[in-house]
């Protein structure tokens, strides 16, 4: 094995890692609602829906890792450390204006979020409960987007691991402790409000854990660079407008993806509630997969990055190329698992024989998606690494326009009986994954190799 598969590896199986322990915190929190006293059924519920008002506002935001990921890597490549300082402190200092922002303005997002989000009464006051406490470790969220991609883009994902499994680990921990209590120790449980306070605890122990790996670990490279004068060139000059051009471009691909999926889950909603199970247990069942491929979309990004800044087109060129063959070799091994074992992990999810009939309709759609969606998983990478994203930018603006024009078209001449808009709905998401993976492979040459030519 060559030392750039290795060092491929080396990027994506800590980011793999982090990536498998995600799911267990909402399995978690799900569990601890429905063994609380009061009705499961209604704490459940604003768990998820609470969950899901954090995804959507988040979701919008990734652009803070994204973009200090990219520009990190670039300013590494260089061997720029001041510029990788300067990244750092742009990422942080956005990210605690947008989370104040975000701190501020709660009230009018809830009742902005409810607007479209139909839920019974109880279900929505347990989830603003929810959501009141865990908006107050914004400050640690977005500040952690902003470390994990600077990390990244020092080729660190190894600290970005552990940050995440830190967050991840004691946000189990402390959701169970705090909710239930731990009885041998004469400590009561707080109920429902413990989920989401366990979870702000989490995020604040995460940033502290990895403020002290920065502090020890790169303590040569903040030496020296952490002075009024460095710090007035932080926020001034080209490298200031660059920061804001690169992360506008990617707020709006935030934009852009998040109404597909969001397009996808309200669409799938007015297929009634079978149909509408089996669409969000396919949607958990890809997120499997996706674990896997964004982790080598990330080192992709951390190599490109590094290569564009070091101007090496050879390597530039070989990372491309050994990316692609390792996140397709994923793909390929998904084929093989959904295909053996698409239908038990259908089972695993639910015992409803009407949801399991249904499903074995819609399993070929499953089979085939990591073919599709692992070169535009691949292409994100490298493009954000090459700080490519005007062009990234245009082609989720196209995903999203052909996503919904798919739908709505086709509704207009299939018939409604039967499974066939469920068919179209998926034949719609894997439109705007091909649209994405067809555009950036077009734009290759002009909007990343053309970055070192």
């Amino acid at each position: 094995m060559g030392s750039l598969n290795r060092e491929i590896l080396r990027l994506a199986l800590p980011s793999i890692f982090a990536n498998l322990t995600v799911p267990l915190v909402g399995m978690v929190d799900i569990a601890v609602a429905g063994h609380l006293d009061s009705s499961a059924a209604a704490l459940i519920g604003g768990v998820s829906i609470g969950s899901m008002m954090f995804d959507v506002l988040y979701w919008n935001f990734g652009f803070l890792r994204a973009g200090t990921g990219g520009l990190t890597s670039q300013a590494f490549g260089r061997e720029d450390w001041t510029d990788c300082v300067r990244t750092l402190l742009r990422g942080l200092a956005t990210a605690l204006a947008i989370s104040l922002a975000m701190i501020a303005l709660q009230r009018p997002f809830c009742h902005l979020f409810f607007c479209f989000v139909d839920c019974s009464e109880e279900v929505r006051n347990l989830a603003v409960r929810y959501f009141t406490i865990r908006i107050l470790c914004s400050p640690a969220t977005m500040s952690l987007m902003v470390v994990r991609g600077w990390f990244i883009g020092m080729q660190d994902t190894f600290s970005s691991m552990v940050t995440d499994t830190v967050v991840n680990v004691v946000n189990i921990v402390a959701s169970i402790a705090l909710s239930v209590g731990i009885p041998a120790l004469g400590i009561r449980g707080m109920g429902f409000e413990g989920v989401a306070t366990g979870t702000v605890a989490a995020q604040y122990l995460g940033l502290l854990v990895a403020s002290v790996i920065m502090l020890f670990k790169y303590s040569g490279t903040f030496s020296g660079r952490l002075s009024r004068a460095s710090l007035k060139g932080t926020f001034s000059g080209g490298k200031m407008h660059e920061f804001f051009s690169v992360n506008k471009d990617l707020f709006i691909r935030s934009l852009c993806l998040i109404s597909v999926y969001l397009g996808f889950s309200a669409i799938s909603a007015r297929f009634g509630d079978v149909l509408l199970a089996s669409c969000s247990i396919m949607m958990k069942l890809l997120m499997i997969f996706s674990y896997f491929s964004d982790g080598f979309a990330f080192a992709g990004e951390a190599l490109t990055g590094r290569f564009v800044g070091s101007r090496d087109s050879s390597g530039l060129r070989r990372t491309v190329r050994l990316t692609f063959a390792w996140s397709m070799g994923i793909g390929l091994l998904f084929v093989g698992i959904y295909s053996l074992w698409g239908m038990p992990m259908f089972r695993l999810m639910t015992e409803d024989s009407a949801v399991l009939d249904a499903s074995s309709a819609f399993l070929p759609w499953l089979v085939l998606i990591p073919i599709v969606g692992c070169p535009a998983f691949t292409w994100d990478g490298i493009y954000i690494g090459a700080t490519a994203t005007r062009q990234m930018r245009d082609s989720n603006i196209w995903c999203a326009v052909s996503f919904f024009a798919v739908w709505f078209v086709g509704r207009q001449f299939l018939s409604h009986e039967g499974n066939v808009p469920v068919h179209l709905l998926f034949a719609a998401y894997y439109t705007h994954l091909i649209v994405r993976s067809l555009y950036q492979t077009a734009f290759y040459r002009r909007a990343v190799l053309s970055r070192i030519s």
